[in-house]
């Protein structure tokens, strides 16, 4: 015999001194025929795939990470600006070409956090023959008129009924803090104002 016949005959002499009944056997049989066809499609469909890159490229809109900024005032190119998301009030103030000599941005924070859609005003140079000494009291005297709370100045502040300095103070570094009014209402959310204060002055207000 052939090496393939001995092997045959090796097997069906393994299987017919196996202590299994007729039953048994057939499902063992069954299984193993089971298991070697699995086997085959696995192996062959394994061959078959393709090998797919999951490193997908990942677009970035540059669009949602831009903000725009109006920057007006004492600054050289007085206009609305484009700027990268995270940028700062400085960043927008050299934007337009930087602060004028003479212009007063000592009421600015720069180093804050811009928000798109906000403005950002710089007081220009004082007019002629007024020294720079005198700003404050300039500021103070200026034409009565409604005050434009991102603008004003602590003393300006201090013009309207029941704001003394301390309060007025607080009303300028909130606004450094969190960035300008969206409306005169948000003037509650400064400590020491409450609703009857503020109707006192609501009416000279203005965003």
């Amino acid at each position: 015999m052939d090496e393939i016949s001995i092997r045959l005959e090796n097997i069906r002499t393994w299987w017919n001194e196996l202590h299994y009944t007729p039953l048994q056997k057939r499902a063992l049989a069954f299984i193993a025929v089971a298991v070697i066809a699995l086997s085959g499609i696995y192996i062959a469909r394994g061959n078959s795939q393709e090998i797919v890159n999951s490193d997908v490229p990942v677009t970035v809109d540059v669009a949602q990470i831009q903000l725009y900024v109006d920057v007006a005032g004492g600054v050289a190119k007085p206009g609305v600006y484009k700027l990268q998301q995270g940028a700062r009030v400085i960043d927008a103030v050299r934007a337009a070409g930087g602060a004028i000599k003479g212009a007063d941005s000592s009421d600015i924070n720069l180093a804050r956090l811009l928000k798109d859609g906000e403005q950002i005003y710089i007081y220009p140079p004082q007019k002629a023959g007024v020294s720079t000494s005198h700003r404050t009291t300039v500021r103070a005297s200026r034409p009565t008129g409604p005050v434009a709370v991102n603008r004003a100045t602590a003393k300006e502040f201090e013009a309207l009924d029941g704001i003394g300095p301390v309060l007025a103070n607080r009303i300028v570094a909130y606004r450094k803090t969190n960035g300008p009014f969206a409306s005169v209402d948000d003037l509650l959310k400064v400590a020491g104002i409450g609703p009857s204060k503020f109707a006192q002055f609501k009416s000279k207000l203005r965003v």
